[in-house]
């Protein structure tokens, strides 16, 4: 038999070329994810030694719960930072969403599931303006969103009058109470949200889309993609998903605030950038976002333990941001310079 095609291994390695060939393509393709992945091991490891009560069943389901609603606009952040935009108004669209589902709730006298589906047309609605002024009206998302954010702040505030919508109905507790298990059930919808999208961005023309309107937006067009209808898609995503956070934050107190979802777009722009996205587009992925999710979960949860203050958490959380960014700017310019 001839030998002049075999390839040599290293001693003991009983795999073949090809399997070989297919263990560094999944290493390469996930090194990203990987990454993330040793860093939320360390990163519990770590808070573990400082705290006794970190591994205890009660504080990982307490962090499960407490990661939901970032996690939930995170995904629609994702989608926003991968076409090249940001959205600002994450935590407006939050707000607003959660009073028209109140007062759907209590003075319309919806039924829970419809009232729920309003929020999130709302949101979607809400989102759909944002993503048509950044397409058509050619108007920059930073812009157009903190505009938007100002906007939502204040529309809450206006069909509220201003006022908390308390006393919502008990039906609306079981999203946020149920479990399966033990593990709760609203962490469990948000890993099967993040299963879906990453399915979408991985596997369909219309995530490959996204990918290359955030890479090169005018090499997209002259190749005649919808650059405007995904980059408005993205949006709409991130605006139903913001409403669909509020839903959440609903059902822990059966009550709702104008200021609920205050800070939120800061939280998802954090969990994408950890997770390593870029904030220029084309590059980041559902996994690393939830990863980066999970890491802030981890760090907030950290911080509570060790008994830090709440206004020094927010400095953490903006020092976290910076140091991610530029880490992401190495890697890329790294990467070009790979590419020359």
């Amino acid at each position: 038999m001839s030998t002049n095609n075999l390839k040599v291994t290293e001693p003991g390695d009983t795999r073949t070329p090809a399997a070989l060939r297919r263990h560094g393509s999944f290493l390469h393709r996930f090194q990203l994810e990987i990454r993330m992945f040793v860093v939320l091991v360390a990163l519990s490891v770590v808070l573990s030694l400082m705290s006794s009560h970190f591994f205890s069943l009660g504080n990982l389901f307490n962090l499960m719960d407490q990661s939901v609603v970032t996690g939930i606009a995170a995904i629609g952040q994702t989608f926003v930072i991968l076409v090249a935009g940001i959205d600002l108004s994450v935590g407006a669209l939050t707000g607003v969403a959660g009073i028209v589902l109140g007062l759907a709730l209590t003075s319309a006298g919806l039924p829970v599931p419809v009232a729920i589906a309003a929020s999130i047309i709302v949101g979607g609605l809400l989102g759909l303006v944002n993503g048509l002024l950044v397409t058509f009206g050619r108007v920059a998302p930073f812009i157009v969103t903190l505009g938007m954010m100002s906007i939502g702040r204040s529309l809450a505030y206006v069909i509220s009058d201003g006022n908390s919508i308390s006393s919502l109905p008990q039906g609306l507790s079981y999203i946020g109470l149920a479990d399966v298990f033990g593990v709760p059930a609203n962490f469990l919808l948000v890993v099967l949200l993040f299963a879906l999208a990453w399915y979408y961005l991985t596997f369909t023309k219309g995530g490959r889309t996204i990918y290359a309107i955030g890479s090169n937006i005018e090499a997209a067009r002259a190749s005649g993609l919808k650059v405007s209808y995904y980059t408005t898609l993205a949006y709409v995503v991130s605006g139903a998903l913001a409403a669909l956070a509020s839903v959440m934050l609903a059902s822990r107190l059966l009550s709702i605030d104008p200021i609920a979802g205050n800070g939120l777009e800061l939280d998802s722009i954090a969990a994408v950038v950890i997770g390593g996205a870029s904030l220029f587009g084309g590059r980041g992925s559902m996994i690393g976002t939830f990863f980066g999710v999970l890491i802030m979960g981890l760090i907030r949860n950290g911080l509570n333990l060790l008994n830090v203050g709440p206004y020094w958490q927010g400095s953490a959380i903006g020092a976290i941001i910076i140091i991610a960014v530029l880490a992401e700017r190495i890697v890329t310019t790294r990467l070009n310079r790979r590419g020359q």
